[in-house]
């Protein structure tokens, strides 16, 4: 499945879906059913895609399917008002704690992403991108790039938070309640994602920018996909040789540009 069809399911099923089941299951099915569905039908898609289609276990996929989990648990846990509110601004709560805490720690998750990412296929490749990982102009940026995820991500919570405290007024189990969280998703599922989206594009590009500022400038090499490895690999011919002066004016020049490529390649953009 392409990244671009997977984001388009992610977004009608995610986002569009607990709206529609709300808004026009709720009569038919039931209350209760209809928020259960609304609820549930997100995190059986997740956990599809993980066990089923993808079938591909590494941080990213891990941390979704275990949001998934969080979720769909707490859509047995009925109440309203604050605790409402509390309770939808859970995932958010649970990504400052995962990115922001881990930055802090010193121990960035967004070094697992980059692996990821990157994907090296060889020991030999693996070894390399973790010493280049391990220069700490990219330690540093990695920090940086998981601390500006957690904290937007903590913020869309405050705001989620507000949102659904000042919105969903009815009492649980009612058709009011239903139609008002309806309404909150309408809204949160789309505005809040947009910052979590751009967060996540700059914090990617800086990572990468920082990253390919560290390799030698290009000399005739395979422009396609494969780039990134030669570069890396000319960076440790070269540091093998002599100690690789970061100072040194053969960086690789279009750095931005690249990082900004790979970045949208993370989001199937590209």
């Amino acid at each position: 499945m392409s990244k671009s069809l997977k984001l388009t399911l992610d977004i009608l099923i995610g986002a569009v879906a607990p709206v529609l089941i709300l808004k026009y299951g709720t009569a038919p099915l039931g209350t209760l059913q209809a928020y259960l569905a609304a609820a549930l039908v997100p995190v059986a898609w997740v956990l599809l895609d993980l066990l089923v289609i993808s079938r591909r276990f590494n941080f990213i996929t891990t941390y979704g399917g275990g949001s998934a989990i969080m979720r769909g648990a707490l859509a047995f846990w009925y109440v309203d008002g604050a605790l409402f509110a509390f309770k939808d601004s859970a995932s958010y709560v649970l990504a400052f704690f995962v990115f922001g805490v881990s930055a802090l720690i010193g121990k960035p998750v967004t070094r697992a992403i980059a692996l990821q990412g990157l994907g090296p296929d060889t020991p030999e490749r693996e070894a390399q991108m973790n010493r280049l990982l391990d220069e700490p102009t990219v330690l540093s940026a990695m920090k940086k790039s998981a601390l500006m995820i957690g904290v937007t991500n903590l913020g869309a919570g405050v705001v989620n938070y507000i949102i659904n405290y000042k919105m969903v007024l009815a009492p649980f189990n009612t058709p009011a309640f239903n139609d008002q969280v309806a309404n909150v998703n309408a809204i949160t599922r789309i505005v809040l994602v947009l910052p979590d989206m751009l967060a996540l594009f700059f914090a990617f590009s800086l990572m990468y920018k920082t990253m390919y500022a560290l390799l030698p400038a290009e000399d005739g090499a395979d422009p396609d996909a494969g780039e990134f490895w030669t570069l890396l690999k000319r960076r440790e011919d070269a540091m093998a040789m002599v100690s690789l002066d970061h100072d040194d004016d053969t960086r690789i020049a279009d750095a931005p540009a690249r990082a900004a490529r790979q970045a949208r390649e993370e989001f199937g953009l590209s």
